[in-house]
């Protein structure tokens, strides 16, 4: 006599197969969900240092002195008493933007940027007088708040 034996799976070893599957699954798509939505994070980032780095530039091709008041009978030339321009698009020194705000990101003209008005300048642009390695220079802080914080980037311009 022949004994037939049975082959195949049990229906405990299909349930826990099965369970094992669905929680590695349930695993990988919340991973998957995670990443998904933060893919966009280094994108905002970058546009905010974007726009930190062009009103840093911007600042920093600027006059050392006002040009209305700075003295180029010496050498280096001096700078007379500062004044400070009406709007963006009259200053013509570094002096003029310190204190300088921003709610949404503007143009010279000071007409707001379409797609830019989550972004703020903020705190204020800071300009300040200080020595590096001997030489009197004007550091500038810009600080540029997002919708994932804020990114501030120091510059340094002199006189020569």
């Amino acid at each position: 006599m022949t004994s037939l034996r049975q082959r195949g799976f049990t229906l405990i070893e299909l349930i826990i197969f099965i369970v094992v599957v669905a929680a590695g699954l349930a695993g990988i798509l919340s991973v998957m969900n995670t990443v998904v939505k933060s893919s966009a994070d280094p994108m905002i980032r970058k546009q905010t240092i974007a726009i930190a780095e062009s009103l840093l530039e911007e600042i920093l091709l600027k006059d050392y002195c006002d040009p209305d008041t700075v003295d180029l009978t010496t050498s280096p030339p001096t700078c007379g008493v500062h004044t400070v321009e009406a709007n963006r698009s009259l200053y013509d020194d570094v002096d003029d933007y310190a204190g300088y705000t921003s709610t949404g990101i503007k143009d010279l003209t000071a007409s707001t940027i379409a797609g830019l008005t989550a972004y703020n300048i903020s705190p204020a642009v800071t300009v300040t007088t200080t020595t590096l390695n001997s030489l009197t220079v004007k550091k500038v802080i810009v600080s540029v708040t997002g919708p994932q914080g804020a990114i501030s980037l120091t510059g340094y311009r002199s006189n020569y």
